[in-house]
């Protein structure tokens, strides 16, 4: 087992041989980007320090077999195409053939509106494959969807009250005050009339699926609200559990709203089950940060099925 707390100053040399890097690092434009546009131009960013740990085990003779890449959607279109353009050109200065899609994880169980975008590498000289085939979602009898038009014939079900903790657990601190409830629809009346979009979403139980949760939803949840209408109440939060359940962690937590929930593919026993022992504040953050699980699971057979298998004698 390899622990480093700071990717800039791990040794490539020091880490263990692997056969699948999985890895997600921020958007951040190439300083000579358009010109090599290949490895030494990505000099100076996290990415950087992932390939220049791949480029150390191919130069001692173990390259990993598989890239597992994470980003935001908008890594497609940053500076102009030109930072995918770089990471792509640096895979294939590798050594590596890759394939990219931006998948969403409403399609695969979660009822969280989140789109990222995955890039899968492969070592020509161990994988001979001319391509991979990305799975965009699960129907509804979880069977893998690779044909974009299928999606429109429906994927797993899902609802945000799959994901609630009882009514009666709730403690009062998740409802926001009259301060920050007439903040947020002040803020969103006034980028209206601006012809802005941004402003606080809300959701009932019966939503299909809520906006994308953030690493800043510790600040005021504005990003995702439940209704409380019904109840006479402001809109409230997320629980810290609840938060967790939305990318397809398994936490019990104080149970479910609706018991049978906890018997789906995302929460049944069949799933490591997960426990929040930091505060509330840096579980929200790092759920926000997090990857969807589910969206990681699909991939990560697909990898094995497709890449790993293939492996030449």
């Amino acid at each position: 087992m390899y622990f480093n707390e700071d990717i800039n100053d791990a040794l490539p040399s020091n880490i263990p041989d692997f056969d699948v890097c999985c890895g997600g690092f921020p958007c951040q434009p190439f300083s000579v980007a358009g010109l090599k546009r290949g490895f030494e131009d990505t000099r100076g960013t996290l990415f950087f320090n992932i390939a220049n740990i791949v480029r150390e085990k191919i130069n001692a003779g173990v390259p990993p077999k598989v890239l597992f890449l994470e980003n935001v959607r908008g890594l497609k279109n940053h500076d102009k195409g030109n930072t995918l353009n770089v990471i792509l050109a640096t895979l294939e200065e590798l050594g590596y053939n890759y394939s990219y899609c931006v998948l969403n994880a409403k399609y695969f169980g979660v009822p969280q509106n989140r789109e990222r975008l995955f890039i899968i590498a492969w070592y020509k000289e161990l994988i001979n494959v001319d391509d991979f085939r990305f799975p965009l979602g699960l129907d509804s009898e979880g069977n893998t969807i690779y044909d974009k038009a299928n999606l429109k014939n429906g994927t797993l079900p899902t609802k945000v009250s799959d994901i609630f903790e009882p009514d009666d657990s709730i403690d009062a601190k998740f409802t926001i005050s009259d301060r920050i409830w007439e903040g947020h629809q002040k803020r969103k009346e006034r980028n209206r009339q601006n012809g802005k979009g941004f402003g606080y979403s809300l959701f009932t139980s019966e939503s299909t699926y809520t906006s994308t949760i953030s690493a800043r939803y510790w600040k005021d949840g504005s990003e995702i609200l439940i209704d409380q209408t019904e109840k006479g109440l402001n809109p409230r939060i997320l629980t810290p559990v609840e938060a967790g359940r939305l990318q397809g962690y398994r936490i019990i937590g104080k149970g479910w709203q609706h018991p049978e929930c906890a018997n789906n593919q995302n929460y049944n026993d069949s799933n490591l089950e997960y426990k929040i022992v930091v505060s509330n504040k840096e579980a929200y953050h790092q759920f926000g940060n997090s990857v969807a699980i589910p969206v990681i699971k699909v991939l990560a057979k697909e990898i094995v099925k497709q890449l790993l298998s293939q492996l030449k004698k």
